[in-house]
């Protein structure tokens, strides 16, 4: 089919080389703006956007796809159906109203499940054990549209977002193309969502990130496994921002000291570094970054500060 591709992050290339590889003719390419990023302020292109160059495709960067002009443009393509994986803009009715076939979205959750700008993320930070993707027909709503097609898989009980979005977008890109062939075959069956059973997963914020204690171990572990790259999991050490990078569940600890004198954040060596979560539980802190500073070991960390009974995480 003749197809127009929307998307910009990396999550989103496997999808455009799978539609390349099935033999779909991508008319264009649209993404974002390419933005200043760095010390420097260089501009630097999208993922998806380097990724069409390598193919050779043509490119649009419209600032606003709402604007009347970007929706002509995309008019006078007159595509076949258009795909969507995490373009960053709201799609107007003007444009869904253009393919004959619609638009098809490849979100990375299994809807209703997880409407939003942030599936990955969030499934592991709440401790989804099962998640997956789902191709959408969009509407005007926000992923309301009917379901065409899914795939489901089981979260690893360490494995962070970064992680598990490579996974997804593998599956999510196999998805697309087995949707594009039943669509253009007649024989896609849509399935309305059910509004009443649906979640979210807003856009994160650097405060989804804030460690709170209280919390307890496996809620502190799938926030560190889910809020990568960012914000990052993060605390305060001796006044000092510090981001815990990777974690442990430690399934056999030894009793240190007085478990009655254990308080929330409690900060302690035992062959490993660990924190103490709300439940009383330990967790192991496996690697850190303290603000200004590389990342490290929580090992050499601990040697490096020569932490002292009493200090707290807060």
């Amino acid at each position: 089919m003749n197809t127009v591709f929307l998307g910009t992050p990396e999550f989103a290339v496997a999808t455009l080389e799978r539609m390349i590889e099935a033999g779909h003719r991508v008319l264009e390419v649209v993404t974002q703006p390419d933005r200043p990023q760095g010390r420097k302020q260089e501009l630097i292109p999208s993922p998806v956007k380097k990724a069409a160059i390598r193919h050779a495709l043509p490119v649009y960067q419209p600032e606003r796809i709402r604007r009347p002009e970007s929706v002509e443009h995309l008019r006078e393509l007159a595509p076949d159906v258009m795909v969507v994986v995490g373009y960053g803009q709201i799609i107007p009715q003007a444009i869904i109203d253009i393919p004959k076939h619609g638009i098809i979205n490849v979100h990375a959750s299994l809807l209703p499940e997880l409407r939003g700008a942030a599936p990955i993320q969030w499934a592991v930070a709440r401790g989804f054990a099962t998640t997956g993707v789902a191709t959408m027909k969009i509407d005007a709503g926000l992923d309301t549209g009917d379901v065409l097609g899914s795939w489901e898989t089981t979260v690893g009980g360490d494995e962070t977002a970064p992680e598990l979005g490579v996974r997804l977008a593998k599956a999510g890109a196999d998805l697309l193309v087995r949707t594009l062939s039943e669509l253009e075959s007649g024989v896609a069956v849509p399935v309305p969502q059910d509004n009443a059973i649906a979640t979210y997963a807003p856009i994160l914020k650097k405060e989804d990130g804030r460690i709170d204690w209280t919390r307890s171990a496996q809620e502190i572990h799938n926030l560190i496994r889910g809020l990568q790259p960012w914000p990052g999991a993060h605390t305060s050490f001796r006044g000092q921002s510090l981001r815990i990078w990777r974690s442990k569940l430690p399934s056999v600890h030894r009793n240190v000291g007085n478990r009655a004198d254990w308080k929330n954040g409690l900060v302690f060596e035992d062959g490993g570094v660990f924190a103490v979560a709300g439940d009383q539980a330990p967790l192991q802190l496996l690697e850190v970054q303290l603000e200004g500073r590389q990342r490290m070991t929580a090992a050499v960390f601990a040697n490096g500060h020569r932490l002292s009974g009493g200090e707290l995480l807060a």
